[in-house]
């Protein structure tokens, strides 16, 4: 006889509970520290940052320039001989502004275009153009003068002419440029040329002896407003001489280095051709941002003649410029509009100087400490004396003489 075992009762254990670790969040103090940690490294890398999307713009800036000195040099072996700066079409007894001929007032970038990617634009400039604002109807071979705004050529933005870190656009400008042709070291006779060419109007066909005379004398660089010239041309070496330098363009903000200062000249063609600094040292930049100019001390050009703001024109302004004073310095005239002469240094938006194109090719970092002679020295012209006199060295050193293209000076190695 089997007897069963009293069933016995376990009493319940209570849950354990699962450890699953402590959570805590952030205090307040944590988080700021963290987010001023996060803002002191932004801040650090900030510069580095900038300072390498700066240095890959002017490696851009560079390669244009680059492009530009190929093209000049597939001009000079199709052509044999360099674009003309001030060159086009000219029609006796045509009236200013009736833009039936250019005036002779191209840069050389429309020659350039074909050899610089711009075959499409070259062909509409090079055939008469379909013109729906009115008579002439259509536009001229090689476009109406660079004043017309409803030309579409001479308002088109072309990429290789333009610096990345130049952030000028727009309106009152056309086609804005940030690249010069260098017309040496002098300002006396740099609008006229051999042809006495000045604002798109001759103005004595009787005197172009003398007109020749004194272009020879003092137009010394690469390119002559209104003259062909060649390679052969350069006798102190294509590798010594600037062919093309840069220019900021003009942001409406009275910079001295890119709205020009107009009507400085008194006798005509004297006073700043013999104190080049004059402007300055008349004081007409303001004392406390010596970078501009003094409001209402100076008559400044209107605001479409702004630097570089018609890619197409050969006024000085737009596409010229000279090594008279140092780069970054001030821009000039002694006439009454951007296409006259003056003081046209090159500029840019780079720290601390500017690119040039040397005749061989090469590109240059010019900084604005080159050795630049004495800034109120008189030009080089027919009528100087003593080291004024034609066929003298230039006046301003080193700068200048790299803006010379026959002056027999001895240019040290690494400029």
């Amino acid at each position: 006889m089997h007897t069963s075992l009293p069933h016995l009762q376990v009493p319940d254990q209570p849950a354990q509970p699962i450890n699953t670790g402590s959570r805590r969040a952030f205090t307040l103090v944590e988080l700021l520290v963290v987010i001023a940690i996060i803002g002191v490294l932004v801040g650090l890398l900030l510069p580095a940052v900038q300072a390498a999307r700066e240095a890959a713009r002017r490696m851009s800036c560079s390669n244009n320039l680059k492009q530009l000195g190929l093209s000049i040099h597939n001009y000079q072996s199709a052509y044999q001989q360099l674009p003309m700066h001030g060159g086009g079409t000219w029609r006796d007894g045509a009236a200013l502004d009736t833009n039936t001929t250019n005036r002779m007032d191209l840069s050389i970038w429309v020659g350039l275009t074909p050899f610089m990617e711009q075959q499409a634009l070259w062909q509409q400039i090079s055939n008469p153009l379909a013109n729906n604002g009115g008579a002439p109807n259509p536009w001229p071979a090689m476009g109406p003068e660079t004043t017309a705004v409803a030309y579409a050529p001479w308002t088109t933005e072309i990429a290789t002419l333009r610096c990345p870190s130049d952030p000028g656009v727009g309106l009152p400008s056309f086609g804005r440029t940030n690249y010069a042709a260098c017309l040496g070291d002098s300002l006396h006779y740099m609008d006229q040329g051999p042809l006495g060419i000045v604002n798109r109007t001759v103005y004595s066909m009787s005197n172009l002896s003398t007109h020749a005379q004194q272009a020879a004398a003092a137009c010394r660089g690469a390119f002559i407003s209104h003259q062909s010239t060649r390679l052969r041309d350069v006798l102190d070496g294509l590798s010594n001489t600037i062919f093309v330098g840069e220019i900021a363009t003009d942001l409406g903000d009275n910079d001295i280095r890119t709205r020009p200062g107009i009507g400085f000249d008194s006798p005509p063609g004297e006073m700043l051709r013999d104190d080049p600094d004059a402007c300055l040292d008349e004081g007409f930049n303001d004392a406390t941002r010596p970078q501009f100019w003094l409001p209402g001390a100076i008559t400044l050009a209107p605001n479409e003649e702004g630097r570089g703001f018609r890619w197409a024109a050969s006024g000085a302004a737009f596409s010229g410029f000279n090594t008279i004073r140092p780069p970054n310095q001030e821009v000039c005239f002694g006439g009454n509009s951007a296409s006259s002469h003056g003081v046209a240094s090159a500029s840019s938006r780079h720290q601390g100087g500017v690119h040039v194109l040397m005749g061989d090719g090469a590109i240059k970092f010019i900084t604005e400490s080159i050795v630049g002679g004495v800034h109120h020295h008189s030009n080089v012209w027919l009528g100087g004396t003593g080291d004024n006199a034609p066929g003298s060295p230039s006046p301003y050193d080193l700068w200048g003489a790299l803006g010379t293209r026959a002056s027999h000076e001895i240019v040290s190695d690494g400029f």
